[in-house]
Protein backbone atom coordinates (compact mmCIF):
# COMPACT_ATOMS: atom_id res chain seq x y z
CA UNK A 1 0.00 0.00 0.00
CA UNK A 2 1.21 3.50 -1.10
CA UNK A 3 0.80 5.75 2.14
CA UNK A 4 0.21 9.43 1.50
CA UNK A 5 2.93 11.73 2.76
CA UNK A 6 2.15 15.25 3.63
CA UNK A 7 3.57 18.73 2.87
CA UNK A 8 2.87 22.38 3.21
CA UNK A 9 0.54 24.57 5.37
CA UNK A 10 -1.63 22.64 7.53
CA UNK A 11 -3.81 24.83 9.91
CA UNK A 12 -5.23 23.80 13.10
CA UNK A 13 -8.40 25.68 12.39
CA UNK A 14 -10.24 26.99 15.24
CA UNK A 15 -13.61 25.69 16.27
CA UNK A 16 -16.30 28.18 15.74
CA UNK A 17 -19.13 28.41 18.21
CA UNK A 18 -22.22 30.17 18.88
CA UNK A 19 -22.78 32.80 21.54
CA UNK A 20 -24.27 29.87 23.77
CA UNK A 21 -21.15 27.56 23.18
CA UNK A 22 -23.28 25.19 21.32
CA UNK A 23 -21.11 24.32 18.04
CA UNK A 24 -21.19 26.88 14.99
CA UNK A 25 -21.42 24.42 12.22
CA UNK A 26 -21.91 26.96 9.27
CA UNK A 27 -19.23 29.14 10.53
CA UNK A 28 -16.83 26.64 11.18
CA UNK A 29 -17.74 25.24 7.22
CA UNK A 30 -17.30 28.79 6.04
CA UNK A 31 -13.86 29.19 7.92
CA UNK A 32 -12.35 26.17 6.43
CA UNK A 33 -13.79 26.93 3.28
CA UNK A 34 -11.64 29.89 3.16
CA UNK A 35 -8.36 28.36 4.40
CA UNK A 36 -8.70 26.04 1.03
CA UNK A 37 -9.89 28.67 -1.32
CA UNK A 38 -6.30 30.34 0.39
CA UNK A 39 -4.06 27.82 -0.72
CA UNK A 40 -3.89 25.77 2.49
CA UNK A 41 -2.14 22.05 1.76
CA UNK A 42 -4.84 20.08 4.37
CA UNK A 43 -7.10 20.96 7.70
CA UNK A 44 -6.35 19.25 11.10
CA UNK A 45 -9.49 19.77 13.03
CA UNK A 46 -9.77 19.59 17.26
CA UNK A 47 -6.19 20.47 17.86
CA UNK A 48 -5.59 22.55 21.40
CA UNK A 49 -6.26 25.85 19.17
CA UNK A 50 -9.56 24.24 18.36
CA UNK A 51 -10.23 24.07 21.59
CA UNK A 52 -10.53 20.11 22.07
CA UNK A 53 -10.22 20.05 25.63
CA UNK A 54 -13.79 21.61 25.71
CA UNK A 55 -15.29 19.20 23.04
CA UNK A 56 -17.33 15.41 24.42
CA UNK A 57 -16.01 12.89 21.97
CA UNK A 58 -18.96 13.34 19.54
CA UNK A 59 -18.50 16.85 19.13
CA UNK A 60 -15.24 16.16 17.79
CA UNK A 61 -16.64 13.76 15.77
CA UNK A 62 -19.23 16.39 14.63
CA UNK A 63 -16.00 18.74 13.69
CA UNK A 64 -14.45 16.26 11.69
CA UNK A 65 -17.55 15.96 9.77
CA UNK A 66 -18.11 19.42 9.29
CA UNK A 67 -14.68 19.90 7.52
CA UNK A 68 -15.03 17.06 5.77
CA UNK A 69 -18.39 18.13 4.24
CA UNK A 70 -16.74 21.73 3.50
CA UNK A 71 -13.48 20.12 2.50
CA UNK A 72 -15.27 18.27 -0.36
CA UNK A 73 -12.19 15.98 -0.86
CA UNK A 74 -9.91 19.31 -1.93
CA UNK A 75 -7.79 18.65 0.63
CA UNK A 76 -6.94 15.89 3.24
CA UNK A 77 -8.72 16.20 6.86
CA UNK A 78 -6.62 15.22 10.20
CA UNK A 79 -8.98 14.57 13.39
CA UNK A 80 -6.48 15.41 16.41
CA UNK A 81 -6.47 13.07 18.81
CA UNK A 82 -6.14 14.20 22.37
CA UNK A 83 -8.35 11.94 24.35
CA UNK A 84 -7.01 11.56 28.04
CA UNK A 85 -6.86 7.59 27.80
CA UNK A 86 -5.40 4.94 25.04
CA UNK A 87 -9.12 3.60 25.55
CA UNK A 88 -10.97 6.89 24.68
CA UNK A 89 -8.46 7.36 21.70
CA UNK A 90 -9.42 4.26 20.19
CA UNK A 91 -13.32 5.06 20.17
CA UNK A 92 -12.20 7.81 18.88
CA UNK A 93 -10.12 6.65 15.72
CA UNK A 94 -12.61 4.39 15.41
CA UNK A 95 -15.70 7.21 14.88
CA UNK A 96 -13.09 9.18 12.83
CA UNK A 97 -12.51 6.16 10.24
CA UNK A 98 -15.78 5.82 9.25
CA UNK A 99 -16.66 9.40 8.41
CA UNK A 100 -13.13 9.24 6.53
CA UNK A 101 -11.03 11.54 7.20
CA UNK A 102 -7.46 11.33 5.83
CA UNK A 103 -5.48 10.66 9.03
CA UNK A 104 -4.97 11.95 12.08
CA UNK A 105 -2.60 14.18 14.67
CA UNK A 106 -1.62 12.21 17.60
CA UNK A 107 -0.70 13.73 21.23
CA UNK A 108 1.61 10.74 22.69
CA UNK A 109 -0.28 11.79 26.03
CA UNK A 110 -2.10 14.75 27.15
CA UNK A 111 -2.59 15.37 31.14
CA UNK A 112 -0.94 12.09 32.08
CA UNK A 113 3.17 13.14 32.05
CA UNK A 114 3.98 9.86 29.90
CA UNK A 115 7.70 8.56 30.36
CA UNK A 116 9.05 7.52 26.85
CA UNK A 117 7.84 3.82 27.10
CA UNK A 118 4.42 4.88 27.73
CA UNK A 119 3.99 7.46 25.03
CA UNK A 120 5.45 5.39 22.18
CA UNK A 121 3.14 2.66 23.06
CA UNK A 122 0.28 5.10 23.27
CA UNK A 123 1.57 5.93 19.49
CA UNK A 124 1.36 2.49 18.30
CA UNK A 125 -1.53 1.50 19.39
CA UNK A 126 -3.18 4.56 17.96
CA UNK A 127 -1.48 4.49 14.72
CA UNK A 128 -2.30 0.83 14.22
CA UNK A 129 -6.06 1.11 15.16
CA UNK A 130 -5.98 4.10 12.07
CA UNK A 131 -4.27 2.43 9.84
CA UNK A 132 -4.08 5.66 8.44
CA UNK A 133 -1.20 8.25 8.35
CA UNK A 134 -0.43 9.69 11.48
CA UNK A 135 1.43 12.64 12.70
CA UNK A 136 3.25 13.03 15.82
CA UNK A 137 2.53 15.58 17.83
CA UNK A 138 5.63 16.46 20.05
CA UNK A 139 5.08 19.31 22.59
CA UNK A 140 6.72 19.11 25.58
CA UNK A 141 6.45 22.79 26.49
CA UNK A 142 2.55 22.34 26.52
CA UNK A 143 2.27 18.45 27.61
CA UNK A 144 5.70 17.42 29.72
CA UNK A 145 5.90 14.33 27.12
CA UNK A 146 8.77 14.59 24.69
CA UNK A 147 9.88 11.39 22.16
CA UNK A 148 13.39 12.73 21.10
CA UNK A 149 14.54 11.42 18.30
CA UNK A 150 16.04 8.63 18.95
CA UNK A 151 12.46 8.11 20.19
CA UNK A 152 11.18 8.35 16.70
CA UNK A 153 14.00 6.74 15.39
CA UNK A 154 12.21 3.32 17.46
CA UNK A 155 8.97 4.11 16.34
CA UNK A 156 10.14 3.99 12.56
CA UNK A 157 9.11 0.62 12.00
CA UNK A 158 5.52 1.53 12.52
CA UNK A 159 4.77 2.73 8.67
CA UNK A 160 1.29 4.39 9.38
CA UNK A 161 3.88 7.01 11.23
CA UNK A 162 4.25 9.27 8.37
CA UNK A 163 5.42 13.15 9.91
CA UNK A 164 6.58 14.78 13.08
CA UNK A 165 4.91 18.00 14.39
CA UNK A 166 7.48 19.67 16.07
CA UNK A 167 6.88 21.83 18.72
CA UNK A 168 9.62 22.06 21.48
CA UNK A 169 10.46 25.41 20.57
CA UNK A 170 14.10 24.46 20.27
CA UNK A 171 15.09 24.96 16.32
CA UNK A 172 17.92 22.51 16.46
CA UNK A 173 15.58 19.68 17.33
CA UNK A 174 14.58 19.59 13.35
CA UNK A 175 18.34 18.89 12.40
CA UNK A 176 19.00 16.84 15.26
CA UNK A 177 15.35 14.63 13.95
CA UNK A 178 16.82 14.56 10.36
CA UNK A 179 20.04 13.65 11.37
CA UNK A 180 18.62 10.76 13.19
CA UNK A 181 15.96 9.83 10.86
CA UNK A 182 16.69 11.01 7.86
CA UNK A 183 13.79 11.05 5.60
CA UNK A 184 11.76 8.69 7.65
CA UNK A 185 9.14 11.54 8.42
CA UNK A 186 8.05 15.14 7.06
CA UNK A 187 8.61 17.50 10.14
CA UNK A 188 6.24 20.16 9.95
CA UNK A 189 6.85 23.17 12.53
CA UNK A 190 4.71 23.51 14.98
CA UNK A 191 5.56 26.75 16.39
CA UNK A 192 4.45 29.63 14.24
CA UNK A 193 6.79 32.30 14.95
CA UNK A 194 9.94 29.80 13.71
CA UNK A 195 8.30 29.31 11.00
CA UNK A 196 11.11 31.03 9.05
CA UNK A 197 13.76 29.11 10.65
CA UNK A 198 11.84 25.84 10.52
CA UNK A 199 11.08 26.17 7.06
CA UNK A 200 15.13 27.39 6.46
CA UNK A 201 16.38 24.00 7.84
CA UNK A 202 14.52 21.42 5.95
CA UNK A 203 10.95 21.50 7.43
CA UNK A 204 8.48 19.79 5.45
CA UNK A 205 5.75 22.06 5.94
CA UNK A 206 3.48 24.25 8.95
CA UNK A 207 1.00 23.82 11.42
CA UNK A 208 -0.11 26.78 11.47
CA UNK A 209 -1.97 28.97 14.06
CA UNK A 210 -1.94 31.88 12.96
CA UNK A 211 -2.35 31.42 9.84
CA UNK A 212 -6.12 30.94 10.57
CA UNK A 213 -6.42 34.33 10.07
CA UNK A 214 -4.11 35.19 6.64
CA UNK A 215 -3.75 31.45 4.68
CA UNK A 216 -2.62 33.01 1.73
CA UNK A 217 0.17 35.15 3.28
CA UNK A 218 0.80 31.89 5.27
CA UNK A 219 0.89 29.50 2.30
CA UNK A 220 3.19 32.57 0.51
CA UNK A 221 5.87 31.90 2.71
CA UNK A 222 5.78 28.45 2.08
CA UNK A 223 6.22 29.20 -1.64
CA UNK A 224 8.54 31.32 -1.23
CA UNK A 225 10.71 29.18 0.97
CA UNK A 226 10.93 26.39 -1.10
CA UNK A 227 11.73 28.69 -3.98
CA UNK A 228 14.50 29.56 -2.69
CA UNK A 229 13.65 33.25 -2.46
CA UNK A 230 14.83 33.63 1.09
CA UNK A 231 14.76 37.67 1.23
CA UNK A 232 11.64 37.86 -0.30
CA UNK A 233 10.19 35.18 2.17
CA UNK A 234 12.16 37.42 5.71
CA UNK A 235 10.68 40.29 4.33
CA UNK A 236 7.08 38.82 3.95
CA UNK A 237 7.87 36.71 7.62
CA UNK A 238 8.81 39.99 9.42
CA UNK A 239 5.32 41.60 8.23
CA UNK A 240 3.94 38.36 10.18
CA UNK A 241 5.84 37.62 13.38
CA UNK A 242 4.67 40.41 15.71
CA UNK A 243 0.87 38.36 15.04
CA UNK A 244 2.83 34.78 15.08
CA UNK A 245 4.20 35.55 18.81
CA UNK A 246 0.85 36.05 20.14
CA UNK A 247 0.55 31.71 19.35
CA UNK A 248 2.86 30.55 21.54
CA UNK A 249 0.96 32.02 25.06
CA UNK A 250 -1.02 30.20 27.09
CA UNK A 251 -4.18 32.45 25.85
CA UNK A 252 -3.64 31.12 22.01
CA UNK A 253 -6.98 30.46 21.51
CA UNK A 254 -7.93 34.31 22.83
CA UNK A 255 -5.49 35.58 21.02
CA UNK A 256 -5.69 33.99 17.49
CA UNK A 257 -10.11 34.06 18.07
CA UNK A 258 -9.55 37.94 18.33
CA UNK A 259 -6.80 37.64 15.32
CA UNK A 260 -9.51 36.13 13.46
CA UNK A 261 -12.29 38.98 14.51
CA UNK A 262 -10.50 41.75 13.46
CA UNK A 263 -9.57 40.03 10.02
CA UNK A 264 -13.19 39.68 9.50
CA UNK A 265 -12.78 35.73 8.94
CA UNK A 266 -14.10 34.83 12.66
CA UNK A 267 -15.72 35.34 15.87
CA UNK A 268 -14.43 35.41 19.42
CA UNK A 269 -17.12 33.23 20.85
CA UNK A 270 -15.33 30.25 22.66
CA UNK A 271 -15.73 27.96 25.59
CA UNK A 272 -15.36 28.51 29.38
CA UNK A 273 -13.52 28.48 31.31
CA UNK A 274 -12.20 30.98 28.04
CA UNK A 275 -13.18 34.28 28.43
CA UNK A 276 -12.36 36.86 25.59
CA UNK A 277 -9.17 38.72 26.78
CA UNK A 278 -9.65 42.55 28.16
CA UNK A 279 -7.90 45.28 29.13
CA UNK A 280 -4.38 45.85 27.97
CA UNK A 281 -3.83 42.61 26.67
CA UNK A 282 -6.50 43.17 24.17
CA UNK A 283 -5.50 46.29 23.76
CA UNK A 284 -1.95 45.24 22.93
CA UNK A 285 -3.29 42.57 20.33
CA UNK A 286 -5.71 45.15 18.40
CA UNK A 287 -2.38 47.39 17.89
CA UNK A 288 -0.52 44.87 16.85
CA UNK A 289 -2.83 43.36 14.16
CA UNK A 290 -3.63 47.41 13.71
CA UNK A 291 -0.34 48.05 11.98
CA UNK A 292 -0.13 44.62 10.45
CA UNK A 293 -3.90 45.48 8.84
CA UNK A 294 -1.95 49.14 8.02
CA UNK A 295 1.08 47.52 6.01
CA UNK A 296 -0.10 44.55 4.67
CA UNK A 297 1.47 43.30 1.48
CA UNK A 298 -0.96 43.52 -1.28
CA UNK A 299 0.56 40.78 -3.51
CA UNK A 300 -0.10 37.95 -0.65
CA UNK A 301 -3.53 38.93 0.94
CA UNK A 302 -6.26 36.53 2.04
CA UNK A 303 -8.83 36.89 -0.12
CA UNK A 304 -12.35 36.60 1.80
Amino acid sequence: MTITHWTGIFPAVTTKFHADERIDAEGTAKHIDFQIRNGIHGVITCGSLGEASTLTLEEKLDVARIALDASGGRVPVLANVSETSTREALRYIEGANKLGVAGYMLMPSVIYVADAREAMANVRVMAHAAQKPCMVYNNPVAYRVDLKPEHMAELADCEWLTSVKESTGDIRRVTDLRNTVGERYQIFMGVDDLAFEGLAVGCDGMVAGVGCAIPRETVALYDLMKAGKFAEALELYRWMVPMLHLDVSNKLVQNLKLIDALFGVGTEHMRRPRLPVVGEERAFIERVVGQALATRPAKYQSRH
